[in-house]
C-alpha cells in the first residue's frame, strides 16, 4: 500500500510487509550489489580481467561502509528513514557482522598489488575524512553528499582497471558514470524530502530545481560520446541506467517509500542487462 500527501511526495504506509526488494534496500545490500556488478562489468568490458577475489573484495568493502554510515545516522532522533530505523534497531547484529566482513578483508587487501593497494589508502584516507566531516563536524556536515558519493564510488570501481587499461579511454566514462550516482542520490533526497524541509546545500537545491534537465543531459551525453569513445558499452549503461531513474522518478507515486528508495538502486543494474553482449 502507498500513500500520496497532497504535495505529491511519497508518505510511508503503516501497513506494508517489506518486500524481497526492501529488504535488500534494508540490510544494505544494494549499493555493494550495484558496486560489484559494475566492477565485473567495466572488466569485462575494458578486458582487463581482476582476481577472482577482487569482487568480493568489493562487495564487502561497500558494504561495510554503508552499514557503517547508516548506524552513525541512526544515532540521530529526528528525520530518519526506514534503512536508518532498521540498523538502529539491529545495531548489535550490524556491528557483528561488520567486524566478520573486516577480519574476510584483511586477507584480501594483504593479497592486493602495491599500485591498487596504494590506491585504494588514498581512496580510503579521504572517504574516513568526509564521513568524519559529516558525522561529527557540525557544520561540514552541509558538504553535498551527492557531488561526494558519485566521486567515491566511481573511483572505488575504476581503480582495479586503471592501472592496466588506457587512462584516456576511461576518464569520460568514470566522471559519466560518478554523475550517474550523484543523480541517483539527487532522486532519493527529492523524494525524501518536501519542498519545506530544511535547506539542502548549495549544489543540491541547483540539482534539484533542475532535476529533469540533469537527468536528460545525463541520458544524453553519453549517448553521443559513444561515438568516439573507447568503451562504448559503459556509456550505454549509464545512459540506461539514468533514463531508468528519470522513468522512476516520472512514476514515483506508484510506490511506497521503501520500495522507491530500493529501485533507485536496482535502476543502476543496467549491466546486468548487457554483460551478454560483452564480447
Amino acid at each position: 500500500m502507498k500513500i500520496v500527501s497532497a504535495a505529491g511526495t511519497i508518505a510511508p504506509s503503516r501497513t506494508d510487509v517489506p518486500s524481497a526488494l526492501a529488504y535488500w534496500h534494508l540490510l544494505s545490500l544494494d549499493a555493494p550489489t550495484v558496486a560489484t556488478t559494475w566492477t565485473i562489468f567495466i572488466s569485462h568490458t575494458t578486458h582487463v580481467f581482476l582476481t577472482s577475489w577482487v569482487p568480493y573484495a568489493m562487495f564487502l568493502t561497500v558494504w561495510a561502509v554503508y552499514a557503517c554510515d547508516r548506524l552513525m545516522d541512526a544515532r540521530r532522533q529526528e528525520q530518519l528513514e526506514a534503512r536508518h530505523r532498521f540498523h538502529g534497531e539491529h545495531r548489535k547484529s550490524f556491528r557483528a557482522a561488520v567486524t566478520l566482513a573486516i577480519v574476510a578483508l584483511l586477507p584480501m587487501i594483504a593479497a592486493i598489488p602495491s599500485p591498487l593497494r596504494k590506491g585504494y589508502l588514498v581512496l580510503g584516507g579521504l572517504l574516513l575524512l568526509w564521513l568524519v566531516m559529516i558525522h561529527y563536524a557540525g557544520a561540514l556536515r552541509r558538504i553535498p553528499k551527492e557531488i561526494a558519493v558519485g566521486f567515491f564510488f566511481s573511483a572505488a570501481i575504476f581503480i582495479p582497471v586503471l592501472s592496466r587499461a588506457t587512462l584516456a579511454h576511461l576518464v569520460l566514462p568514470a566522471l559519466l558514470f560518478a554523475n550517474l550516482c550523484s543523480l541517483n542520490c539527487l532522486f532519493i533526497y527529492a523524494w525524501e524530502h518536501p519542498r519545506s524541509a530544511g535547506r539542502p546545500h548549495g549544489t543540491t537545491s541547483f540539482g534539484l530545481r533542475h532535476l529533469d534537465g540533469i537527468a536528460l543531459s545525463s541520458i544524453v551525453v553519453p549517448l553521443v560520446a559513444m561515438a568516439f569513445a573507447g568503451v562504448p558499452l559503459i556509456l550505454f549503461a549509464v545512459s540506461l541506467s539514468a533514463a531508468t531513474l528519470l522513468l522512476l522518478h516520472r512514476n514515483r507515486a506508484r510506490f511506497d517509500r521503501i520500495t522507491l528508495r530500493a529501485a533507485a538502486d536496482l535502476a543502476l543494474l543496467s549491466p546486468l542487462v548487457l554483460l551478454p553482449f560483452v564480447r
